[in-house]
């Protein structure tokens, strides 16, 4: 197949969404440097401490993406619903039904070793798949918005997990379950749990579905323009549901992996919190690719394992590592935007033109 040729301006312009993030990330750091130089300690030495506590050896290396691997999984589940033009904002109920599915699965059952492991692993799959599904048929049958009816589902989500952990699995009586067991957890002979290396492959097939395949070219195509590819004789309404499926069962398999592969190995108050949305900025600074997705967590784990050194060592509040990551979503989608302004569009097409007379002359 022929590759396509790109103008001038698409070049100009996919360069600038290429640069778009970076530029994004220093201008946080440097923001952050500012604020931290105004509380009277030195940034250079509060970012050497993130980057040793964050990469500074094995063990750091290996609890920065055990930190990340649920944002890159909330983070897939994103792209993939965004890619199809469908806005799921359901992440991170979909991540907790995983986590939910996987509890009841393996605790109900008294399930251990590689059943167990296996079984739960599916649960989450098929619980997330579901808890997607939901917002999916209300989207095509009733034209309910998305976005309400996934966040809305969060909640639903957020306080079924409460009823577990409180009442159907409780240990004890305390507000949380039992552990799982130890036969049933994911290995981490790495210095990582191995849901890592299941996140990264799972995010290398996720792009080459969606950039090498039939299915990946009709799923972009509704994306970009749904009236368009209902004409060309796509199934619409069946590739937005198989969207939400997909991303769902994404973090539903998260939501699993989490249960299984990180202390306390249990569901408890906070499980999950704050991973859809997180996952949500961290698509949109990838700019819905799934290589550059799984890039944008492990950045996003640094900050969260490396923020804690920092407050040890120059005595400033973890809060600066949210100012930091607040401004690189602030930065990036504004910069996006900013990029797709027809101001700027005619802008560098100006300068194309210019360009052209000046090489005729």
């Amino acid at each position: 197949m022929a590759k396509k040729v790109l103008s001038e301006e698409e070049r100009h312009e996919k360069t600038l969404m290429v640069l778009t993030p970076i530029v994004s990330v220093l201008l946080a750091l440097i923001v952050g440097a500012i604020i931290i130089a105004c509380l009277g300690k030195n940034p250079l030495e509060g970012y050497g401490a993130m980057l040793q506590g964050s990469l500074g050896d094995w063990n750091k290396i290996g609890n920065t993406l055990e930190r990340a691997c649920p944002l890159i999984f909330t983070g897939l589940c994103a792209v993939f619903a965004y890619k199809c033009g469908v806005f799921n904002l359901g992440g991170e109920g979909q991540f907790i039904m995983g986590g939910c599915a996987t509890a009841t699965v393996v605790l109900g059952l008294g399930l251990e070793g590689v059943p167990g492991l296996l079984l739960g692993l599916l649960a989450g799959i098929v619980a997330g798949a579901i808890w997607g599904l939901l917002p999916g048929i209300m989207k095509i049958t009733r034209g309910l918005n998305e976005m309400i009816t996934t966040i809305m589902l969060n909640y639903v989500a957020m306080y079924f997990m409460e009823y577990i952990y409180k009442n159907v699995f409780s240990d004890q009586g305390l507000p949380k379950t039992y552990a799982m067991p130890q036969s049933s957890r994911l290995p981490d002979d790495l210095g990582f749990h191995i849901g890592v290396i299941i996140a990264i492959l799972l995010g290398i097939f996720i792009w080459y579905v969606i950039f090498r395949t039939s299915f990946g070219f009709k799923i972009r195509a509704v994306g970009m323009n749904p009236i368009a590819s209902k004409v060309n004789g796509f199934p619409v309404k069946r590739l937005m549901l198989l969207a939400f499926v997909i991303s769902g069962a994404i973090a539903g398999l998260g939501g699993a992996v989490e249960l299984l592969g990180k202390t306390p190995y249990r569901l408890a108050s906070g499980f999950g919190s704050g991973f859809g949305f997180d996952g949500v900025a961290i698509a949109l600074i990838a700019q819905l690719n799934p290589i550059a997705a799984i890039v944008v967590a492990i950045f996003f784990g640094m900050l969260s394992t490396g923020g804690t050194m920092m407050q040890s060592v120059i005595g400033v509040p973890t809060a600066i590592v949210d100012i930091i990551r607040g401004l690189i979503i602030i930065f990036a989608v504004a910069g996006m935007a900013a990029i797709k302004m027809p101001k700027i569009k005619a802008f560098f097409s100006k300068r194309s033109e210019n360009k052209k007379a000046e090489a005729k002359a």
